[in-house]
């Protein structure tokens, strides 16, 4: 069996939380490949990403630099319109991946609030879905929360249905506490973001006045 994993989001700017995520993930279901995949349109946002495509992109490719079956994909960036998770997924199984191979990373936060995703709930039985723990944020309170959702869920340990049927893994990770906004908002009062992005991710982010420059050079490719 080929299996997949899937961590997505606006990454405006890719950080340290993401990368424990992907990694937990990585090792707990034993994954070939994770891609790391910046969206296009944020459908959840209603600000849009403050870098531009070509400079998330451009992170999410030197933070995974040298970390083993993590690799940057713009599948997103290349298409048009809003990126909805179940379109995505949707695409992976055109290209020959069952739903039980594709395995999709998510925070405990952004999943508390799945009811509001596109398709949903038909979104759940295009993938997998591994959900992490997050500061703040309780795992195990996810079954209360989402009562219809309980008999899919999974603590990470558990073993895959054999009849293909797509589950909801819960995977208590040690992730760093740790946001974009966070990140965004201690370059603008210019203090160190040692420990919250990869060093390449921090060199690039200077290089490039991310997220402190006018705004039109903010989104450009200079």
């Amino acid at each position: 069996m080929t299996r997949i994993g899937i961590l997505g989001g606006t990454l405006d700017p890719i950080h340290c939380g993401h990368l424990a995520a992907a990694t937990a993930a990585r090792d707990t279901f034993d994954l070939p490949r994770v891609l790391v995949m910046p969206s296009h349109v944020p459908p959840h946002r209603p600000v849009q990403p403050v870098a531009s495509a070509y400079h998330r992109f451009a992170m999410a490719s030197l933070a995974v630099s040298g970390l083993p079956r993590l690799e940057a994909c713009d599948d997103e960036l290349r298409t048009e319109g809003p990126s909805y998770t179940a379109t995505t997924l949707a695409r992976l199984q055109a290209r020959g991946f069952a739903a039980c191979e594709i395995f999709f990373i998510t925070g405990a936060d952004a999943f508390a609030d799945i009811a509001t995703w596109k398709r949903y709930p038909d979104v759940l039985d295009l993938a997998h879905f591994v959900v992490v723990s997050r500061p703040g944020h309780d795992i195990g309170a996810l079954a209360g929360r989402l009562p219809d959702l309980r008999d899919r869920m999974r603590p990470a340990g558990a073993p895959a249905r054999t009849d293909g049927t797509t589950l909801i893994f819960l995977l208590e990770a040690a992730t760093p506490d740790v946001s974009s906004t966070l990140v965004r908002d201690r370059l603008r009062r210019g203090a160190p973001l040692a420990g919250l992005v990869p060093p390449l991710v921090d060199t690039h982010i200077r290089q490039h006045h991310l997220y402190s420059a006018p705004a039109d050079h903010l989104h450009g490719q200079s």
